[in-house]
């Protein structure tokens, strides 16, 4: 393992937070009850009177690093005309549980409870991959708290065989193996998957690097979330549209990991108002690869009060 002063990810890490207290944001933790704590990036306390006049938005990362690495940009690009919230779902950073519930509904328990707890009433969620999974079912189960949903990415509609699938493009054996690398290998094959760039010019010392500061924290856990999700359990799809809310998928047209095609039956299975945009030439990631048509697609939903 590489020490602090020489860790690329360590060193791009102080970058990232410095950006995120740039933008108003600071670093916070609320118990939600007597088992689950999270973590989150929120609205700075000292500034509780410009906060008051600003809607409040929840990003949800997806399966990987900490929600930091995840949301720079995005970060950066709502915090003037939005309360961010950013938090850092169970078993993520510094989120966790006693409790033996390990489901994607129990993540969406959690994020509604964090927001409460923050004294936000109403607000706009934000989901990508595995968080798309997460702010559905917030916005399912709390429907009265949820004004707008965008989902990134997110093969909410995934079935048992399009897990098979994702495996077979990856040529791995086990889900946990993609989702949860283990070696600058596994973890080059996750990258190719989902960006749209090349990646084998990629240094094997900063994969590794990656792989020891990213993915090695609480494995077991993770892994246990994966087996957990209700979601694509099996072939048979039952998903609870959300016809009255405004909802904007989003995706890239080169996804390999949830491939487009998963985005449009998607949009006829949510609901009359909802709607599809392709940003091309990005993968799972059209956030990170292409992040100001991302934020300017995802303003212009949240903003229009058409």
């Amino acid at each position: 393992m590489l020490p602090f002063f020489l860790s690329p990810v360590s060193l791009y890490a102080i970058y990232v937070r410095r950006c995120f207290a740039a933008s108003g944001l600071s670093q916070q933790t609320l118990q939600l009850d007597n088992e689950t704590t999270l973590h989150f990036w929120g609205p700075n306390p000292k500034f509780s009177q410009a906060t008051q006049k600003k809607p409040s938005l929840v990003l949800i990362h997806g399966f990987g690093p900490v929600a930091m690495w995840q949301w720079r940009n995005q970060v950066q690009f709502f915090s003037p005309r939005f309360n961010v919230y950013v938090p850092d779902l169970v078993f993520f950073g510094d989120s966790t549980t006693t409790s033996a519930e390990r489901s994607e509904v129990f993540q969406a328990a959690s994020v509604a409870k964090l927001m409460e707890k923050a004294g936000v009433e109403r607000f706009s969620v934000i989901g990508t991959s595995y968080g798309g999974f997460v702010a559905y079912h917030v916005a399912r189960m709390w429907p009265e708290r949820v004004e707008k949903v965008v989902i990134a990415s997110s093969g909410v509609n995934m079935r048992r065989g399009d897990n098979e699938k994702l495996l077979r493009r990856a040529k791995l054996e086990k889900i946990e193996h993609l989702m949860l690398p283990a070696t600058a290998v596994q973890l080059q094959t996750l990258i190719g998957l989902a960006m749209s760039r090349r990646v084998d010019v990629i240094p094997r010392f900063l994969l590794n690097d990656f792989v020891q500061k990213l993915y090695s924290d609480k494995r077991k856990e993770k892994m246990e979330l994966l087996k957990g999700l209700t979601l694509g359990r099996d072939d048979t799809l039952n998903l609870s549209p959300l016809p009255n809310k405004e909802v904007l998928i989003v995706w890239g047209d080169k996804d390999q990991i949830f491939p487009l095609e998963m985005a449009t039956e998607l949009k006829e299975l949510l609901g009359p108002k909802t709607r599809l945009e392709v940003i091309k030439n990005t993968s799972h990631v059209p956030q990170v690869e292409n992040p100001i048509q991302f934020n300017n697609i995802v303003e212009s939903f949240l903003c229009d009060d058409s």
